[in-house]
């Protein structure tokens, strides 16, 4: 086939792969992150020709620039399986919702009601197809903080070739993101609560994926967003909402994204630069303010396991981004960017403003800021009280960060992070009622729930995956 894309890793030690290795692949050999070695570009003539397409025809337009070594036609099925009215329950698969000239991002119709789901469907119908043309099994390790597991579980559930495990902080997620993860009964689902925090979950996944003979073995993979495919998904939904706010191709608008792990942002930053005409992408954090300080200091330093705080943004409360190394590599390229992990390493941090790079930080077009629990929740309690619209607390952190950096004329396209009802002891805080709940969903918290329990431990994390696959 022509013109493959090929995928380096951000630490440029590792093999070049074709998409599909590097969707079954997760982190790369070298321990970094795949990024494609070229990057397409989209001018303002292809984004009108997009304007007016479906979901799913503008999917394929932007998932065929680097998923070349899938035939059309195939990519084309897959697509259409995984953005369906039935899956997202309307046809748009997006929804804009007005707050004056700004939009609420609609990204939680999915089945699990987060924007996760954007991109764990295409995964669900995308993984599937690749191991039977490959004959082989995959084995997904994930980490989740409250809503990536959730997506991937009901994503892979009863799924061939596929086993999830997917590793949770115990009792660190709402009532009901914790219900819709361990109520699943499938035998090919492994619900691990970890006594731990996010950053221990996902600290695990990398030790095992650092592990290549363990690796190879028992055939692992990635669902989280260090999976390329899970960026490029977002992406989509990027096109798809500048598409969708603006009059003519070419207006500047506002992206605001609440983020901790950085992949839903940094999908934003790949979109632009390919040539969606962002202006600013505006980074919301809760307590957990580890980017938050980076953009404003020039440090990045991951906080312990420890330091992370419990919020009422509990999606959020992560303190090490898997994502940024991606960021970083865009601006340094792959050597500066081994230098700065293994700093990490070495000392814990890493400080950016003795390189020039930090000198041109305006370029970036990125803002940043945080939000505590009391600017959640009277976030929460103004939107609704001026619009009739409730918003969950982690789209209510970047509509509070967004105000800081609000101009007049500039569009703000606030990314929806979920339905309020995964946070409703939060949401009746600020409005005084609960969000109403979907019949399906009336009483989920009281179905039996399936999970094991485990510390943070990778030897015993591997004996157990062991255990299951034998």
């Amino acid at each position: 086939m022509e013109n493959i894309m090929q995928f380096v890793s951000t630490r440029g030690e590792s093999q070049h792969l074709d998409f599909s290795d590097v969707v079954l692949g997760g982190l790369a050999t070298d321990g970094g992150l795949a990024m494609p070695k070229n990057m397409p570009k989209v001018d303002q003539k292809i984004l009108k020709e997009w304007q007016g397409l479906s979901y799913t025809d503008l999917a394929f337009n932007v998932i065929s620039l680097f998923a070349k070594d899938i035939p059309a036609e195939d990519l084309r099925k897959i697509i259409n399986a995984a953005y369906t009215e039935e899956k997202f329950g309307i046809e748009e698969i997006v929804s804009l919702s007005a707050l004056n000239e700004d939009y609420v991002v609609g990204l939680s119709n999915g089945p699990t009601f987060a924007f996760k789901d954007m991109a764990m469907q295409f995964l669900g119908e995308l993984f599937p197809y690749l191991l039977e043309k490959k004959n082989q099994h995959l084995n997904i390790v994930g980490a989740t903080s409250g809503d990536t597991g959730s997506s991937a579980i009901h994503a892979m559930r009863g799924k061939p070739r596929i086993n999830v495990f997917m590793l949770s902080p115990n009792g660190r997620m709402s009532p009901f993101q914790t219900a819709q993860m361990y109520s699943v009964q499938d035998a090919n689902i492994f619900n691990l609560a970890v006594d731990g925090v996010f950053d221990d979950c996902q600290d695990l996944v990398k030790a095992l994926n650092n592990d290549a003979e363990y690796k190879t073995k028992n055939a692992l993979g990635a669902v989280n967003s260090i999976n390329w495919a899970r960026i490029l998904a977002q992406i989509v939904y990027y096109f798809k909402a500048y598409l969708a706010a603006v009059k003519e191709v070419g207006e500047p608008v506002d992206f605001v994204i609440p983020s901790g792990n950085f992949g839903n942002i940094f999908a934003g930053i790949y979109a632009r630069a390919m040539g969606l005409p962002i202006r600013k992408l505006i980074l919301a954090t809760n307590e957990n303010n580890v980017l938050d300080e980076f953009f404003k200091t020039g440090i990045y330093r991951p906080r312990a396991s420890k330091d992370v705080h419990l919020t009422s943004s509990p999606s959020m409360d992560i303190a090490k981004a898997s994502n940024f190394e991606r960021f970083i590599y865009l601006l340094l390229g792959a050597e500066k960017t081994r230098q700065l992990w293994q700093q990490i390493d070495e000392q814990g941090y890493f400080d950016l403003t003795k390189d020039s790079i930090w000198q041109e930080r305006q370029s970036w077009g990125i803002e940043s800021g945080q939000s505590l629990h009391e600017n959640r929740v009277e976030t929460i309690r103004k939107v609704y009280d001026a619009f009739n619209v409730v918003v969950d607390p982690h789209t209510a952190d970047g509509i509070f960060v967004a105000a800081q950096y609000k101009d007049e004329g500039i569009p703000q396209l606030y990314l929806e992070t979920a339905k309020p009802i995964k946070f409703a002891e939060t949401v009746k805080e600020a409005l005084g009622f609960e969000p109403e709940r979907v019949a399906d969903y009336a009483n989920i918290e009281a179905l039996p729930q399936r999970f094991d329990v485990l510390p943070v431990d990778v030897d015993l994390l591997k004996q157990y995956i062991v255990k299951q696959l034998s």
